[in-house]
């Protein structure tokens, strides 16, 4: 396998793409001594850096934070279209949004503009380049803060330089059993990259999802951290595949894998940390030929779909602990039905 991209199997690894980038304006404090009419004065400038561009306007639609209930915040963070940190305070803070939701863009983060592209495959190229011409356009409008030595300047100086956090969403179930986990995160923060959890990271990581991350953004160029992150994801993917033969062959394993499948087609009630655990199994058995005849892309947005706040949002009512087990239940069910 040399690259990600040339390998028609590596959607069996890689889940998804997402690429950030953290922009600030010139001659406006940073966010953290904004005032109220500060952060209202980037709101509207940015929305008319949207109004301005006929192509945005057309596909982004804008959500006052401040507006939202609880539900529905947690919900946006849930589908990983704003931090948890931007639900906090929601004063002053807003989101663009594309209605395919790979593109958003919150204004008042921890810095001023923050751009967001989430791509369902591993293209990371292509993630950038859409984040790229986002960020010329909003630039050719809100002139953002950039020094000739240090680049783009951002409230956080970890960001400094590029201003670029590209990652890539890995399920990684062989080395997530074998207990490898810990030691390649640690090998690879000595790279400037880091490996860490989505799901659950209080109690440890659960589905086995993992996303892989730059840290580094000053002294190369967007470009060539994008490369060193492929490089780095490519070894990441033999290794777990390379796990994946001696697995297969075991009793234990396929029972894991036929009975997680058989409890998702007929499960009345279902938790989520269940849910991911059991999906994990039966994205396992996809990749190594185990199950025939379903698709993994199912599960990875039901990974999403099926959170609490965002299954609520969905269902047009407040539900109980026990309404929402039995609608994702139901849910999962007609899903793989299908």
């Amino acid at each position: 396998m040399d690259n990600l991209r040339e390998n028609e199997y590596d959607r069996d690894v890689v889940i998804s793409t997402c690429v950030h980038l953290t922009r600030n304006l010139n001659g406006i404090p940073f966010p953290a001594r904004m005032s109220r009419s500060d952060r209202l004065n980037v709101v509207q400038r940015a929305k008319e850096a949207v109004k301005e561009n006929k192509a945005l306007a057309h596909i982004l639609r804008y959500i006052d934070m401040e507006g939202l209930s609880k539900t529905e915040a947690v919900s946006l963070v849930e589908r990983h279209l704003v931090s948890a940190d931007f639900i906090s305070d929601c004063s002053g803070r807003g989101v663009f949004i594309t209605d395919d939701e790979s593109i958003s863009i919150m204004v008042n983060e921890e810095d001023h503009i923050h751009i967001r592209v989430y791509l369902w495959d591993h293209d990371l190229e292509n993630a950038y380049q859409k984040a790229d011409i986002l960020d010329d356009i909003f630039n050719r409008s809100l002139h953002f803060a950039f020094h000739k030595d240090l680049g783009y300047l951002t409230q956080n100086p970890i960001l400094l330089g590029t201003g670029m956090r590209a990652s890539l969403i890995l399920h990684l179930p062989a080395l997530h059993e074998s207990g490898g986990i810990t030691r390649l995160s640690s090998n690879l923060s000595k790279l400037g990259l880091s490996l860490s959890g989505i799901f659950g990271a209080g109690e440890g990581p659960k589905g086995a999802v993992y996303q892989l991350s730059n840290q580094v953004t000053f002294g190369l160029s967007e470009q060539e951290a994008i490369a060193n992150l492929k490089s780095i994801a490519t070894q990441l993917v033999h290794q777990e595949r390379g796990l994946w033969e001696e697995l297969v062959e075991k009793p234990e394993i396929q029972d894991a894998v036929s009975r997680s499948f058989a409890l998702l087609q007929s499960a009345k009630m279902m938790g989520y940390e269940e849910f991911l655990q059991l999906a994990s199994n039966v994205r396992f058995g996809i990749s190594t030929g185990l199950i025939e005849d379903v698709n993994s892309d199912q599960l990875n947005r039901l990974m999403i779909a099926m959170q609490p706040a965002t299954l609520t949002l969905r269902s047009g009512r407040k539900l109980t602990q026990n309404e929402r087990r039995i609608l994702r239940a139901d849910q999962i069910r007609k899903i793989l039905k299908k």
